[in-house]
């Protein structure tokens, strides 16, 4: 995703070009100081921290079994908008990201990925009952009407490829503006993933998910993204032993219970071992 990577190089830029400069921490120096510093984007079910102070989600629940498997006792949960993601492991602001972020050829040349948590597809947030009639990604391409994205989101490459012009996206800067942008009618729907949009439509009573919709056709093929960590490219050691706990942990009930709990489907956990990295990272 050019545009938003574009979008990324200028944040760091905008730091001082601190990502040039920073060197990620190794695993042992990791363990040796006890703590790691892990991201979310504060986005459910993915990451993010309940107003206990909590960090919850797939991708925090199955880093803290991780870390206690690789004997890193402490962790210390950075919070960020999603589109500061990239950036701030460029610029070793933290260690790690535990944001379900969809694994994509244009970002495994920024950072290094874990193998898939989780697989998830689409949806659109629309104002309750639907106004403008939209249920598809293709519509905003074939209509005057605006659809929202977050910032840093997929779904910027997906509209792109479906040939929605950039004049009809409206940006917004994290998920919490989504129900009032929708609501207030500057935008018909915002796009994000079904798990998003179901988690926004339970807030409000002026959106709902859009009914009957089906997932955008990119190439012939459904949209479907993988979810993984996130890792410096400097942090190959670290992203390795990640890998092989996450390979023993998908394995066990405890892994499957923790999907469930935040909304997955079977179909969801058995899709997230249908891709390695490296083939997402080639497509």
């Amino acid at each position: 995703m050019i545009k938003k990577l574009a979008l990324c190089t200028l944040a760091v830029a905008l730091t001082g070009g601190l990502a040039s400069q920073a060197s990620a921490a190794s695993l042992q120096e990791i363990k040796d100081r006890g703590t790691v510093r892990i991201a979310v984007a504060n986005e459910i079910p993915y990451g993010y921290m309940d107003m206990s102070g909590k960090a919850k989600g797939v991708g925090p629940e199955t880093a803290q079994h991780i870390m206690e498997q690789l004997g890193i006792k402490k962790i210390e949960w950075v919070t960020t908008n999603f589109g500061s993601l990239i950036p701030g492991l460029q610029a070793n602001r933290f260690d790690m990201v535990s944001a379900e972020m969809a694994i994509l050829p244009q970002r495994c040349k920024e950072v290094l990925f874990s193998e898939p948590n989780s697989s998830y597809g689409e949806g659109l947030l629309v104002a309750q009952g639907n106004p403008d009639n939209v249920h598809t990604y293709e519509d905003f391409a074939k209509s005057d009407k605006k659809i929202a994205i977050m910032a840093g989101a997929d779904q910027l490459e997906m509209l792109q490829a479906l040939g929605v012009p950039g004049e009809r996206m409206v940006t917004i800067s994290n998920n919490a503006d989504a129900i009032s942008t929708v609501s207030t009618g500057r935008a018909s729907a915002y796009a994000a993933t079904s798990l998003t949009v179901s988690e926004l439509a339970k807030k409000s009573d002026k959106v709902e998910a859009a009914k009957e919709f089906t997932d955008p056709v990119i190439d012939g093929e459904p949209a479907r993204s993988w979810g993984g960590f996130t890792f410096s490219q400097d942090s190959k050691d670290f992203r390795d032993a990640v890998n092989a706990e996450l390979a023993k942990f998908k394995k066990t009930d405890a892994w499957g219970k923790i999907m469930a709990e935040y909304g997955f489907s079977e179909a969801d956990a058995k899709e997230s071992f249908n891709k390695t990295t490296e083939q997402l990272c080639t497509e």
